[in-house]
Parts: structure tokens; C-alpha cells; sequence
């Protein structure tokens, strides 16, 4: 199976620990994304996002700096038993902002275009909301 990498950068509004949180806390994950999330912040436990449709394990983490999953999508031609892997690396941007730094990689070729564009439109932008929300 061909596979592809993507690589976006993103700034968000609020310190690297916040970010952070809003990926591995189980309460913000479910607040932004607006469906049922199942994730400790422990290294090795499994997780799911998006009802489900996300599943995956915890690599590496290590707060405010960076998180490693194996990751998948539940949809049609991604193999059931292939992971891709992510990598969100957080980063002090300014003065109160983050520069998140991610990768994807391992992702079946014909999926990478709608993975990409659903990052920004499932995770960066309803983030960025849910940020402006808890500073109101």
C-alpha cells in the first residue's frame, strides 16, 4: 500500500500547555469536537475520537512539548490493521501564543488529501473556538 506524510504548522492563541490539554483532556477533546472521546494522558492506553471513528494508542507524551500516537481512521480503504502515526510537537510562539508543528505520516495515499483537509477543519479550527470561548 502506497502511503503519504502530511505536515502542517498552526498558531493558536494560548500557552503550549493549553493546546495540550485541549488534545489530551478527555472533557475538551469531547467540548471542541462535539462527540464522545475516550483518552487518558498516559503513555501506552488506547483512545478513541469522533465517536469512535478515531481510534488509537498513546506513544510518547510529554506535556506542554509534544504527543506520539498510532492512529487510525474507521472508513472505507483504510486497512483495518494498518496505524499511521502523528506527531503533534508544541512550542512557545510570542509572547502567549503556540506554534503546533504536526506530522502525520503512514497515511494510505488515497486518503491523505481529506485527512489533511480534515485536521484544519475537525481539529485546528474548532480548537482556535473553543480557545476564544475560554477567554470570554
Amino acid at each position: 500500500m502506497k502511503t503519504k506524510i502530511i505536515r502542517q504548522e498552526v498558531i493558536f492563541n494560548a500557552l503550549p500547555d493549553e493546546v495540550y490539554n485541549l488534545i489530551m483532556n478527555e472533557d475538551l477533546h469531547s467540548t471542541f469536537t462535539g462527540s464522545e472521546t475516550n483518552i487518558l494522558n498516559i503513555e501506552g492506553k488506547l483512545f478513541s475520537a469522533y465517536d469512535g471513528y478515531i481510534t488509537g494508542k498513546n506513544v510518547e507524551l510529554i506535556p506542554g512539548e509534544k504527543i506520539v500516537q498510532d492512529w487510525r481512521a474507521e472508513e472505507d480503504g483504510w486497512p483495518e490493521d494498518h496505524f499511521s502515526k502523528v506527531i503533534f510537537t508544541f512550542a512557545r510562539y510570542g509572547k502567549n501564543k503556540t506554534k503546533l508543528i504536526f506530522e502525520q505520516s503512514g497515511i494510505p495515499a488515497h486518503k491523505a488529501a481529506a485527512i489533511d483537509k480534515g485536521w484544519h477543519e475537525y481539529y485546528w479550527q474548532p480548537m482556535k473556538e473553543l480557545l476564544k470561548h475560554m477567554e470570554d
